[in-house]
């Protein structure tokens, strides 16, 4: 019998788990590709980001870690495809840069920032589960080391035994089972840390009320985002309908065939080209479709 635990990809879990310093050195040296003994100290900074006028948007990162040498690390989780990934990321590792110059400092106080994502859905086609982005030429020559995105992609095959695969296996784990076969193979410190974290956590009450919980917020979210979609295909049919109109039956169908590939899965590329093939449409007219129909 297969004893289900509270999975390590829920933000409440991760926060926990991360908030155990072996734990989170290991995860950043095996990610980073750097010896953890250049990791000398750790500490976890408010993950709330300084607002500089009013009216601006506030930043609230899931874990934010400093290192010894200024390095800020955010780490972050996304179970779920959201609409402007991509620009969201770049926010928050804009803000993560800025957030700590004040009024008339000058910019060599400006610290190195790097974001790890841990995404839970396909972000590309290809077949790689760990990218890295940095500012580069067209002739791959940098041009700043400040900003560093690592993209981690759970749900894609993976090719090796290393470090990092150890790492994907640990946060698709489901069971103690799960649990037990990999503390069974690995001999990074950093897991098996996390297998025992993980298994303290599963034994407090209060932690799995507040994961049953957010299931059931999950639950409740989808359920209500169901509703209205519903609800505004049948109003916009009978608009059409009442009204006559081509354009608002076609409107309708565009509305539909986006949210049935979300709701299958399908990456944001997939849906525009099917998009264009069904329409007929050119490539921005299916991503304006996609932005406009798309539900977070």
């Amino acid at each position: 019998m297969c004893l289900k635990i509270v999975s390590p990809k829920s933000d409440f879990c991760l926060k926990e788990l991360l908030s155990n310093t072996v734990v989170l050195r290991h995860f950043i040296s095996d990610v980073l590709g750097i010896p953890t003994e250049q990791i000398r100290s750790l500490r976890l900074a408010g993950t709330f980001l300084w607002k500089r006028y009013k009216n601006q948007k506030l930043g609230i990162l899931d874990v934010l870690a400093e290192m010894n040498d200024d390095t800020k690390i955010d780490i972050e989780l996304q179970v779920k495809m959201s609409r402007f990934w991509d620009k969201r990321q770049l926010f928050y590792l804009s803000k993560m840069y800025t957030s700590e110059l004040r009024f008339g400092e000058d910019y060599d106080r400006l610290k190195r920032c790097v974001c790890i994502s841990i995404l839970d859905f396909p972000l590309t086609d290809s077949e790689e589960y760990h990218r890295v982005y940095r500012l580069r030429d067209r002739g791959g020559g940098e041009f700043s080391d400040a900003f560093e995105i690592h993209v981690l992609e759970l749900n894609k095959e993976l090719r090796g035994n290393g470090p990092l695969e150890e790492w994907i296996r640990f946060f698709n784990a489901e069971s103690e089972e799960d649990l037990d076969m990999l503390k069974a193979g690995t001999k990074n410190a950093g897991i098996l840390e996390a297998v025992k974290e993980l298994k303290l956590l599963n034994l407090r009450g209060k932690l799995r009320a507040r994961y049953e919980m957010y299931l059931k917020a999950r639950r409740d979210r989808r359920a209500q985002d169901a509703y209205e979609r519903e609800e505004g295909r049948k109003e916009g049919y009978t608009e059409g309908c009442a009204a006559g109109h081509a354009e608002g039956y076609t409107e309708g169908r565009m509305e539909m065939l986006v949210a049935i590939s979300m709701e299958g899965g399908k990456s944001r590329e997939e849906t525009v080209g099917k998009l264009k093939q069904v329409f007929a449409i050119s490539e921005e007219e299916a991503e304006r479709c996609f932005d406009k129909y798309a539900v977070k």
